[in-house]
């Protein structure tokens, strides 16, 4: 397995959106929902749009499975 080397912020930002995922799952208000859902939603772009992945092109797709990979992990324990 190729370690890679996540900048904090993107590490943070991925942590965020699980957290955020998270809460929305459980969530009954629909205005708090939404606030989730919009959140979610910025944190993506966030994700998607780091500067990091223009740093490894040819590796980003596996990196972006590693970071979502070792976050859930993280996570879940």
């Amino acid at each position: 397995m190729t370690h890679y080397a996540f900048p904090d912020d993107l590490v943070q930002a991925q942590s965020a959106w699980y957290a955020a995922y998270q809460q929305l799952a459980t969530e009954d208000s629909p205005v708090r929902a939404t606030v989730l859902r919009r959140r979610l939603q910025r944190l993506s772009v966030q994700i998607a749009t780091h500067p990091y992945w223009a740093d490894i092109p040819d590796q980003a797709p596996a990196a972006r499975i590693a970071l979502k990979e070792m976050r859930w992990a993280e996570e879940q324990s």
